[in-house]
């Protein structure tokens, strides 16, 4: 049985906060330089509530008040030992954005987000595909393949698949600035890998110049010529810059998309 994922597998573990005896314009000064909406307030690293954007600009003229008389007492928090999937059904029940992390004694140590729930999400449907690949390679090859996670070089890729779309390649690099990248599949060979799955978020980590991506690593006890491996070699298949990026209007779902909206239209 699969071991369930919990809120502290994911959690971001350095988190912004605000110390309840600021005033209202040392936070509004901190505020002023965070991308973040709303802070946690902390006393002596536990946590005591939380305070919005909304919240401060509300007392903007009272700028001398400590955050403490406005701070929100009533919140909704996470122990680390919280299965992520209950989490995810807290904070969409909420409508949460995020979930402070406290320990048993009530001290802050982290913060689970809308993000890392999706992110969690992801990287869970890859074992799927690698179980698939795995079998596929040993009841082809007669080899024992053993499957291990590490980062793996961008510029040690060697693609099997010659095109990808540019609209699927933007959505990849946008996931990757924001931390969302699936994990590649790929096969170890002895000075390369071949690239199974992942050419979009391989060929998106290239153009962000992102040197590794973590990925599923396969290893072979022996080495064989894979039949992926020839057939990218007819196409002159080399490295990740020989992959064809196609117009947007190419791309199979755009396409079955555009042909509906013009059935609509002419009905």
């Amino acid at each position: 049985m699969t071991a369930k994922v919990k809120v502290k597998d994911y959690m971001t573990r350095e988190v912004d906060y605000l110390s309840y005896n600021l005033t209202v314009k040392e936070a509004i000064e901190i505020l002023l330089k965070s991308k973040h909406q709303n802070f946690p307030v902390t006393r002596n690293s536990n946590l005591v509530g939380v305070i919005t954007a909304k919240d401060l600009l509300r007392n903007y003229n009272t700028p001398d008040k400590p955050i403490k008389d406005i701070t929100r007492r009533k919140l909704i928090v996470a122990r680390p030992d919280l299965n992520l999937d209950d989490a995810a059904r807290i904070m969409f029940r909420n409508g949460l954005k995020k979930l402070p992390v406290i320990d048993e004694k009530g001290r802050l140590v982290g913060i689970i987000t809308n993000t890392d729930i999706l992110r969690s999400h992801i990287e869970r449907a890859t074992p799927r595909k690698v179980d698939m690949v795995k079998n596929l390679l040993e009841s082809e090859y007669g080899i024992r393949v053993t499957v291990k996670k590490y980062p793996v070089p961008i510029d040690k890729l060697h693609p099997t698949q010659d095109r990808i779309y540019a609209d699927e390649l933007e959505g990849r690099e946008y996931e990757l600035k924001k931390g969302l990248a699936e994990p590649l599949i790929v096969i170890k060979k002895r000075n390369y890998y071949v690239l199974v799955d992942g050419h979009h978020r391989a060929v998106a980590a290239l153009n962000l110049d992102i040197d590794e991506l973590a990925a599923h690593v396969l290893e072979m006890d022996r080495d064989v010529e894979l039949g992926m491996e020839k057939s990218a070699r007819e196409k002159n298949l080399i490295t990740l810059r020989d992959i064809k990026i196609m117009d947007y209007t190419q791309h199979p779902l755009v396409e079955i998309t555009t042909k509906l909206i013009k059935r609509r239209h002419l009905q």
